[in-house]
């Protein structure tokens, strides 16, 4: 590999020389610099793991030297990295992996992305992959979105937080989230407390994502007032939901009758995005997932949108998209696929 130091190529233009190519990629100052490569470099070292090309950062300049085709990816990495710090957001190793991962032409804003302005401490929730944006553009442009995707991916955080910009535009006048609580049965009257106790710990994720969005006091204080309403799917029976953004979370542990009760609750100006991990069913074997059912028969309707995310959205600790990925390449092998999960369990479960 080639260390830069002669004939140090004009910024941000490249040098060609055989099959090589160098570059060196500037930074407006030493502080752009700091803030994309991260302290002690820490980013840039993850830049440099993930390449067989030569990067070396000097003051505000990166050297890079490597096949043409690396180094235009790369100066695409730095370019979006860049991007992040211009939006006023700290970039963080997780960043630096999805953006290598996924490449800055997917990540950097559009208008699907301004969008979405979530007015929590002035926090703006973006979509951060193709996936995701894909999943936003679905929501906003439908009544009805159907959303399933691995843990981590970001299903139910986005519905959360599209949910909070709609009742911060007023777009809506409530929300209410809801979830099918197979763990316990759907029968909580053995559980100590008030409703809002008894299905708390079936809830967390929700309330987790709405304490970071409106912080605890305005969280409790909408949930008090009625504006947010979280209870489990049984207490949607019998209800229309008018003007109001609900969210059915852990949709594949819905039974069909379940799923086509919550589906005939919407009502007039009312959006509704239903959400759920194919691959952690916790029904009875012989009972189809309502997810998988409507999945399969409400495609073609005008006004539904379907969004599949990938082990490529998760935007966890990265070891959690190898622990996902570990998991479906184990249930292919036991199970001899050749397609998706989703594919065999449309014909197991829909069907039987």
């Amino acid at each position: 590999m080639t260390i830069l130091e002669e004939n140090e190529p004009k910024d941000n233009e490249n040098q060609h020389t055989g099959e090589m190519d160098k570059i060196s990629f500037r930074f407006d100052d030493t502080g752009e610099a700091l803030a994309v490569l991260g302290v002690g470099d820490k980013n840039l070292r993850i830049i440099q793991g993930s390449t067989d090309a030569t990067v070396v950062a000097r003051g505000n300049k990166v050297l890079i030297s490597g096949r043409p085709d690396e180094v235009n990816r790369l100066q695409g990495v730095l370019n979006g990295l860049r991007s992040i710090v211009a939006e006023g957001r700290d970039v963080g190793p997780e960043d630096v992996r999805l953006m290598l991962r996924e490449g800055s032409s997917e990540i950097k804003g559009t208008p699907a992305h301004e969008e979405l302005s979530v007015d929590a401490y002035q926090v703006r929730i973006r979509p951060r992959t193709k996936g995701q944006e894909h999943y936003m553009r679905s929501v906003f442009g439908n009544p009805m979105t159907f959303c399933i995707g691995p843990a981590g991916s970001g299903k139910t955080y986005l519905a959360v937080a599209m949910a909070v910009n709609s009742l911060r535009t007023k777009r809506v006048q409530r929300i209410i989230l809801t979830r099918p609580a197979v763990e316990a049965g759907e029968s909580l009257g053995f559980l100590p407390g008030d409703l809002y106790e008894k299905v708390a710990p079936y809830f967390r994720p929700l309330y987790d994502a709405l304490y970071e969005m409106l912080g605890v006091e305005r969280t409790r204080k909408m949930i008090d007032d009625g504006t947010i309403e979280i209870a489990p799917l049984a207490f949607m029976r019998g209800r229309t939901l008018n003007k109001s953004f609900i969210i059915l979370d852990e949709g594949q542990n819905t039974t069909v009758k379940q799923m086509k009760m919550f589906l005939t609750r919407m009502g007039p100006e009312s959006r509704a995005v239903i959400t759920g991990d194919v691959t952690q069913i916790d029904l009875p074997r012989d009972l189809p997932s309502g997810l998988i059912q409507a999945w399969r028969l409400l495609r073609g309707i005008a006004g539904i949108g379907f969004a599949e995310l990938t082990e490529k959205d998760i935007v966890r600790h990265h070891l959690v998209q190898r622990i996902v990925h570990a998991y479906e390449e184990e249930e292919k092998r036991l199970r001899g696929e050749t397609g998706s999960l989703l594919s065999e369990m449309e014909r197991q479960k829909a069907e039987g």
